[in-house]
């Protein structure tokens, strides 16, 4: 599958020529083995015959003999030599990549994390992105589990945290993305072949990431993700070249809800429409307006009814429309829908023979390709709350209005001719009166004038005596007149009058349901700045919706803008269709919401560069608190011990001479660690800690680590080590390592009661491997497990004498330092278990390398 998007962005530089940006063409794929390395080096390949000037600026082949193979003939870049920490590490060489300036530049691993130190970026996608704006094309490879918004998806279903990601906005800016697949039945097999990984993983990489359920799971995220990438440049397409026609790709069910009671029922049948085929979405509106029909909607019941759209996997929108049905179709077309949902009409029989074909009949005149589904339900034909008839006076009323002034007069004068000698004079002029009455409410005031001046003279000429002559001169007929357009003008003021109540109610409520929806977006979380445009786009029926710096200038464009001030230094840029008065106060208010997102986005910044300093501050002060007490208990321990040796007064036996000296030597090696933990802490802080990452066995640091504790009293549990010979070798820096585990067993000794001893254990699992030590003691509560990583905490702790309460700072900072984690879980029937997950140190890595 492959997706593709056009885009050049031009790009200047000062005393250069403004260059075309460069392609970024990515191999995506659900896990490590699939093959996207040999499908880049495949590319190059093609290109180069193609006569393109291909480099490879790094390229990782894992020690793949057929990868490897494949790398043969192309030139290859020299990499950088990045000294960290003592160690050195080959990676990417920017400059001179910028210097050699290739068409085409194949660079692996885009989420890798560079060495720190220099002008290097933190990130690999970061140099991808300053090679592209120097318009060479770039050709990388991904994995699913590296996009920034599955990570946490991933680390659920394979239960391998990812700390290197790159963000999906870089990635969807890709000219191409092109999926590399194979079913995990064919993946497991290479796996098992040794294509790779070296034979000592392969069990363990079977048993625990390379399952079969995990690999469908990841498939199934990169298909869904690349399908969404796909979908978005199927829509661009559409937009760009005007097709409004619906492309039946999958299907989209769109279900139009009221607010009325009628709401479930329409989304769970929708729901059940669009999960008969595999990718059905599923997408309800509703429809705010200003001619009356929103007036009566329960916004508890459209809370509701978003809540169950969104709990079936759907996705709920409001959209603004005069006209009901043309809004409800734009929308449908719009999203390229397949299928649109109604409710048949709440209004009962003699109600829609009155007023016409209602909404449903409309939206199917409408819809060309969309199908519809009117749905009943248990309140169709049994009336609304409110009338439904329309409350504004649209052309075919305009146009009915002064007809049904002639006609109607015309056909009660040839009724009442049939029947004449039935009737009295008065009843026949009363009749005459409620023709005029009724064609005051169909067309206003100008049509009631009209139809009095027509009933007034047909009454007098053909009921009144003389019959068969106009006697406009006899007062009866000059008052019949008068009396027949005072009434006349009376009924249609009065229901005009009533109509623009009406309509200005409706555009309050409207614009009132409007913001609800927006307010209720922001309680739930979807206040960030690109949701708030998007929101405002679909709400509007725009086409683009733009936060600007600064107004643009949009005199003489081909492409008329609207722009509203949204705060200091913020414009929203609407294009599209344009906007009435009454809807722009209503954009008025989405551009105070975005103006606040900004003001918040600029704040939240500012808090963030206050933190460290507030962090600072604290460390800072706890430090000297703690230096007070814990650094003066040891140190005050050896010196009493010291000056009682000096005393001259005083002949003591070698047996008390030997335990003073063995006091002082213990109070000074405790005044000595805690001296050291200091130190390290505040190299670590300073990034000034020196590594030397080789390949390290638990067999070989873990006695050290043991041997390092004090004497282990005997109201202190033992320590169990099962069998650790299984394990692979670490990547890690064996002093530093040796530490971590000494303060770690350390502390779990301090807490567990003596007769449960602290369990030590060990297991690979994918690329890393995971150190357990296990307590039976209070365990900590969940809301405290990040504290006790705090410096000079002692959360817990018997005895606050102890230490400066480092040793768990301490520990996480090294682990981390060396690329590992330090987690606390519980310990099942009661504890605490402390993780330790560090990576494991595969062969093709020379010693120092991270």
């Amino acid at each position: 599958m492959t997706t593709t998007a056009n885009e050049t962005i031009p790009v200047t530089t000062p005393g250069q020529p403004v260059l075309p940006r460069g392609r970024l063409k990515v191999f995506l794929g659900a896990a490590p083995g699939v093959g996207k390395t040999y499908r880049m080096l495949d590319e190059a390949h093609r290109r180069v015959a193609r006569g393109a000037d291909v480099v490879a600026g790094f390229v990782e082949c894992h020690r793949r003999r057929h990868t490897e193979a494949k790398l043969h003939g192309l030139e290859r870049l020299p990499l950088a030599d990045c000294t960290y920490r003592g160690g050195r590490y080959p990676e990417l060489d920017r400059e001179a990549l910028l210097s050699r300036r290739p068409q085409v530049v194949l660079i692996d691993e885009l989420a890798h994390s560079n060495v720190p130190g220099g002008d290097r970026h933190a990130k690999r996608w970061q140099d991808v992105e300053e090679i592209l704006a120097a318009g060479i094309d770039v050709v990388t490879t991904l994995n699913i589990q590296h996009l920034e918004s599955l990570s946490d998806v991933v680390e659920k279903i394979t239960g391998v945290p990812q700390r290197e990601t790159v963000p999906d906005e870089f990635v969807r800016r890709a000219h191409e993305i092109e999926l590399v697949d194979i079913p995990p039945e064919g993946l497991r097999r290479r796996m098992a072949h040794g294509n790779i990984y070296p034979p000592e993983r392969i069990d363990a990489s079977l048993a625990n990431y390379f399952r079969p359920g995990n690999l469908i799971a990841l498939r199934e995220l990169a298909l869904l993700w690349l399908a969404g990438r796909v979908d978005e440049a199927l829509h661009k397409y559409r937009a760009e070249h005007g097709i409004g026609t619906v492309w039946e790709t999958r299907e989209r069910v769109v279900v139009a809800l009221t607010g009325g009671p009628e709401g479930e029922t329409l989304i769970r049948r929708a729901a059940r429409i669009a999960g008969r085929s595999a990718g059905g979405e599923l997408l309800a509106v509703h429809v705010a307006r200003s001619d009356g029909l929103a007036a009566g909607v329960s916004h508890a019941a459209l809370a509701g009814q978003r809540a169950l759209v969104e709990s079936l996997g759907g996705s709920y929108h409001s959209v603004v429309g005069d006209e009901v049905p043309t809004a409800l179709v734009d929308f449908a077309m719009a999203e390229n829908a397949t299928q649109l949902v109604l409710g048949t009409s709440r209004r009962r029989r003699l109600e829609r023979f009155l007023t016409g074909r209602g909404i449903g009949e409309t939206v199917v005149a409408l819809s060309e390709d969309i199908d519809v589904h009117m749905v009943t339900h248990e309140r169709a034909g049994h009336g609304r709350l409110l009338p439904s008839r329309r409350r504004t006076l649209p052309t075919s009323r305009l146009v009915a209005g002064p007809v049904a002034a002639l006609v109607l007069p015309l056909l009660l004068t040839l009724v009442l001719d049939r029947m004449r000698g039935t009737l009295n004079l008065t009843s026949e002029a009363l009749l005459f009166l409620v023709t005029v009455v009724a064609v005051a409410c169909i067309g206003g005031v100008t049509s009631a004038l009209l139809a009095a001046l027509t009933a007034a003279l047909l009454l007098n000429y053909w009921f009144m005596p003389p019959i068969g002559e106009f006697t406009m001169s006899d007062p009866d007929s000059v008052l019949a007149l008068v009396v027949f357009a005072g009434v006349a003008a009376t009924v249609a003021a009065a229901a005009d009058r009533s109509l623009r109540l009406s309509r200005r109610s409706a555009r309050a409520t409207a614009e009132a349901e409007t913001m609800s929806s927006l307010a209720g977006s922001i309680v739930r979380g979807d206040q960030t700045i690109p949701a708030l445009l998007e929101r405002t786009r679909e709400t509007f029926g725009m086409t683009t919706v733009e936060l600007a710096p600064q107004a643009p200038d949009t005199d003489g464009s081909p492409d008329p803008a609207l722009v509203v001030a949204a705060g200091p230094g913020a414009f929203l840029v609407l294009r599209g269709r344009t906007l009435p008065s009454s809807e722009r106060r209503v954009l008025a208010a989405f551009a105070a919401h975005v103006g606040a997102a900004v003001e918040r986005a600029r704040l939240a910044e500012v808090a963030a560069e206050v933190e460290p300093i507030k962090a600072a501050d604290r460390l800072r002060t706890a430090l000297l608190r703690a230096v007070g007490h814990d650094l003066r208990t040891p140190l005050a321990g050896a010196l009493a011990a010291v000056t009682s040796l000096r005393a001259q007064d005083v002949d003591f036996s070698a047996e008390d001479r030997a335990e003073l000296l063995g006091s002082a030597e213990v109070s000074l090696n405790r005044l000595n660690r805690l001296v050291e933990n200091l130190l390290d802490l505040s190299r670590l802080q300073a990034g000034a800690l020196t590594l030397d990452l080789r390949a390290t066995t638990l067999e070989e640091v873990l006695p050290a680590a043991l041997d390092s504790l004090d004497p282990i009293p005997e109201d202190r549990p033992a320590i169990d080590v099962q069998a650790l010979e299984a394990v692979p070798a670490l990547l890690a820096d064996p002093p530093l390592l040796e530490r971590v585990l000494a303060n770690l067993v350390g502390n779990a000794v301090r807490h567990a009661p003596a007769d449960r001893p602290v369990l030590v254990t060990a297991s690979a699992l994918a690329e890393r491997v995971e150190i357990r030590i296990a307590d039976r003691g209070p365990g900590i509560d969940a809301d405290d497990r990040e504290r006790v990583f705090e410096p000079f905490q002692r959360l817990g702790d018997r005895d606050n004498t102890a230490g400066l309460g480092l040793g768990l700072a301490l520990a996480r900072g090294l682990t981390e330092a060396m690329d590992g984690t330090l987690t606390p879980e519980d310990t099942p029937g009661g504890g605490l278990t402390m993780v330790l997950s560090l990576p494991v140190a595969t062969t093709d890595v020379p010693a120092g390398r991270r």
